[in-house]
């Protein structure tokens, strides 16, 4: 988790991404946001984030990401 809360840091430094649940729905993050977290997120974690899994409930707070994370390296 660390290290996503990290990668998220880069991408938009000022938002606390441990408490925030709603970085889609408030537009806290946009889509090249979005395109630049999926390939950290594959680079970082050598996952592949398939396009059905780009949507709001898995990318709206940092605790979604990482539980999606941790299902795909399941399933690799």
């Amino acid at each position: 988790m660390e290290r996503l809360i990290e990668i998220l840091e880069d991408i938009q430094p000022d938002i606390n991404y441990e408490e925030c649940t709603n970085l889609i729905d408030a537009h806290l993050l946009d889509s090249l946001s979005i395109i630049s977290l999926v390939a950290e997120i594959e680079d970082e974690f050598d996952i592949t984030v398939p396009a059905v899994e780009i949507i709001p409930a898995n990318f709206n707070s940092a605790a979604a990401m990482y539980k999606m994370i941790k299902r795909l390296e399941e399933e690799d």
